[in-house]
């Protein structure tokens, strides 16, 4: 099977790309899991959230964007069928309007979960990046550093994807290895994306694994799945190859004793804005 993994076709099984493996079996054995993300530099759980919940919070997003003039009329709202000239939307904020949202990203099972990994008082941050990614699009590779940079590197990304994604509407993706790429660490995942206008590292997933060595990794995720892994874990996504809209949510986690970016924490959080001092 080929899947189209950023700008290229990927064998699934071939020199390029392999499945990730699920770490389950670590669940409620918090020293494992902190040696398996250490290890491996993610943490993919499955059936993590209340998958009831998350449909729930999937209805009301798909409420909000058939408002919006995005879904297609007559069709079964929860399919996600993009309206004629609808293309990728994204919904970052604090998604207020989103109760049933919040309640998934911001409930006690998760803050919980990150008290234990983290081993002290965990908080998250108020804005979510909330996208639904339209036919034809993808995420290119990218270390989130570059865009949170400003508080603690000690900072977990969520990604939790809003409803099930096979392969044709397009995952998440992650290069092995990645987290241990200090070449790239010390150039790439020193930069600011707004004091240094730079983003994604490059659509080409191979441009990184022929430089710097490791291999690609996706699945295909269920409503319910997360995976979890830090700051400088190269990552893009699938392309999606459908009409449905792919929904998905990242968030950030970190102990509450660090370092905040305070770009994306309080009641209305900024957002990207020039460091005082940068060019």
């Amino acid at each position: 099977m080929f899947l189209k993994v950023g700008n290229r076709e990927l064998e699934l099984g071939g020199p390029h790309l392999t499945e990730l493996r699920d770490s389950n079996d670590l669940l409620h054995d918090f020293d494992a899991m902190r040696e398996r993300i250490a290890e491996d530099g993610y943490l993919l759980l499955r059936g993590f959230h209340d998958r009831a919940k998350v449909f729930n919070a999937r209805r009301a997003i798909l409420e909000k964007m058939q408002k919006m003039g995005k879904i297609e009329r007559d069709t079964i709202l929860e399919e996600g069928i993009m309206s004629d000239g609808s293309k990728t939307l994204f919904m970052g904020g604090t998604n207020e309007d989103l109760p049933e949202l919040l309640d998934v990203l911001n409930g006690d099972h998760i803050m919980r979960f990150f008290d234990q990994l983290l081993g002290e008082q965990s908080l998250t941050y108020q804005y979510k990046w909330l996208r639904a990614i339209g036919q034809g699009a993808y995420t290119g590779a990218h270390y989130d550093i570059v865009y949170m940079g400003r508080g603690t590197h000690n900072l977990y990304t969520v990604w939790s994807p809003i409803g099930d994604i096979n392969y044709d509407m397009g995952g998440l993706a992650i290069c092995l290895e990645s987290h241990n790429f200090d070449e790239l660490k010390k150039t790439y995942g020193t930069k600011d994306s707004d004091n240094d206008g730079i983003g994604h590292y490059t659509d080409d997933p191979l441009a990184i694994t022929n430089k710097y060595g490791g291999k690609w990794a996706t699945t295909e995720f269920q409503a319910g799945d997360v995976l979890i892994f830090g700051m400088f874990l190269m990552h893009c996504s699938l392309e999606n190859m459908t009409n449905q809209y792919r929904i998905s949510v990242d968030t950030r986690y970190q102990s509450s004793l660090e370092k905040v970016d305070e770009r994306w924490s309080g009641k209305k959080p900024r957002g990207h804005f020039k460091a005082v001092g940068s060019k």
